[in-house]
Parts: structure tokens; sequence; C-alpha cells
């Protein structure tokens, strides 16, 4: 197993490492958020950093090369989300772009109590300590991430200020992402029954995407309803995108009716480009990937 060792490095390096990636790095929301009307990218992964992987890296190398907000679909820092973790693992590769970063925690976050550190590392963009659970505007889309690691049932506080949030916009279009997927063919960890009362409110709501973590791998579903149902009138569009670098999950199982797209082999990074009135996406490989996935669509 291939092991970065020179991710051990000394308190003081690695205080000035991160001075260096707190004010150097900038972002278009350093600016405020882009005005409607525009088009902006949004790209990301989920199951990022272990230091006993180079798969990282390879995603922070694309990242590099595309402009706009990053985020992260939890699980950023293996194996239990702590400060050494994040300083060690996470710093090295996706930290540079900290600054544009919204992410959203997963369970090996939460590992560390109450994924205080997740938290402390991100700091406000993260959201609100402990809640895990915000929203931001990216030019007409609305953009929500959500925390499937705390309640999300019916009349929870999450799911409340979920309806709350999303009826107080205005935005054309709404995306959402969060850890543990809703759908997913995958063996390992597979579908969220839990996570459903997020989808019945984004669904109520109109939403266009959602895009999730947990399973190590890229699926991507045609518009469903939230029973799993296709629905091309008012459906929502589903992305697994568990890889950020962390290890592969190929491991398909039984074909959920409405996948349309897997692959359990390559590391590699979700771009949405979200226009006025629609969206279009491409899985972005790592450097000698041969899968890729892309496709266009329209918002409710």
């Amino acid at each position: 197993m291939f092991i970065r060792t020179h991710r051990a490095i000394s308190r003081p390096l690695l205080a000035l490492l991160l001075l260096l990636a707190s004010t150097t790095c900038t972002t278009a929301t350093d600016m405020g958020p882009p005005p409607p009307g525009t088009t902006n990218v949004l790209v990301g992964a989920g199951d990022i950093a272990d230091c006993s992987s180079s798969g990282d890296e390879a995603t922070a190398a694309l990242l590099d090369g595309i402009q706009g907000t990053v985020f992260s679909a939890g699980d950023n820092a293996y194996g239990d989300g702590s400060a050494v973790n994040f300083a060690q693992c996470y710093q090295a590769s996706w930290g540079r772009h900290k600054a544009r970063t919204r992410p959203s925690p997963g369970n090996h976050d939460y590992q560390t109590s109450g994924a205080a550190d997740y938290y402390t590392y991100y700091g406000a963009n993260a959201g609100e300590a402990g809640k895990g659970f915000y929203s931001y505007d990216l030019g007409d889309w609305h953009v929500v991430s959500l925390n499937s690691n705390v309640a999300m049932s019916a009349g929870s506080a999450q799911e409340t200020w979920l309806r709350a949030d999303l009826a107080a916009s205005t935005a054309t279009c709404t995306l959402a992402y969060w850890h543990h997927p809703r759908f997913s063919s995958g063996t390992k960890h597979g579908s969220t029954g839990s996570t459903a009362p997020l989808w019945q409110a984004l669904n109520d709501a109109g939403a266009e995407i959602v895009v999730s973590g947990h399973e190590h791998n890229y699926e991507r579903f045609a518009q469903q309803a939230p029973d799993g149902t296709a629905d091309v009138v008012r459906g929502i569009r589903e992305f697994v995108v568990g890889t950020g670098g962390a290890s592969h999950y190929d491991d398909l199982g039984t074909k959920l009716p409405n996948s349309e797209a897997f692959d359990g082999t390559t590391w590699g990074v979700l771009k949405l480009t979200l226009s006025p009135g629609g969206y279009a996406w491409q899985f972005v490989p790592v450097a000698g990937g041969t899968f890729t996935d892309s496709g266009s669509g329209s918002c409710h």
C-alpha cells in the first residue's frame, strides 16, 4: 500500500502551510454571490482524503484546472475526521481549494465527536457549527448543503428548516447535496431510506439535482420521484460521486431501475455547469482514467 509519509510534517511547517492556504486562495464567493443570469460551475466529489491513498491528490489536481465553487459530499478526511486527518491528509490536496469549498459532512467526519474538527477546519464555509445544513445561491440556482448524519425525519429541525429555506428561495433552479445517497445500486452501502424526507421536501419544491457520496463509485440516475419511480416531469436527477480519492467500491449489485451510468474503478470529480434554466454535467476522470459521463437537462 502506498503511504504518503511526506504528509507527516512538523507542527510549525503545518501552521505555515495552513496560513498560506487561507491567505492565498481566492474564489468568486469571496466577492459576493454571482448575480442571476450568469452561468456558474459547481465541482466536487465525496469520500476524499486518506493518507494511505494518493487518489485525493489526483482529484485535487483536476480542481486546479477547474474554476468555480467546490462542493464536498462528505467523508472529507479519513479515517475519523480529526484535526490530524484534516491537517496531514486533506490539507495538502483539496485543502488548497478550501477558500472556495462549500462542504457537507459524512459519517467518517462524525467519528470525531459531533464532527467538531470538521466544523473548526471549514469555519463559516460549513454553515453554523453543529448543524451542517445551509444554503447559498449561484446565479439562478439555489444550492443546499444538507447533513445526513443528524435527524432527517419529517418534522425534524433539518427537514423543517429545509422546507422553509426552499419556500423562501426565489431562484429558478435548485440543487442539493449530502453524504448518504437516497438511491444507490452499490452493495457496500446501497440506498439510504432515511434520507427520503429530504428528497420529498426537495421534490415538493421542484428541485432538479441531488448529489451524494458514501458509495465509493459513480452512478447517475434518470429523474425520479421520492419513491424511486421514473418521473420525467418533476423528478430529481441523482448523482452518486464517492470518487474523491479514498478508495474504490467496484461492487455493482442489481442495477436499480432508473440507473443510467455506473463506474466503480475511476477517481474523478463531477463538474456541473449551472446556467439560467438548465444544467450540464461531466464526470472528469483523473489522469489516466478513461471513464467519463456527460449530458444536460432543463430546470422544471
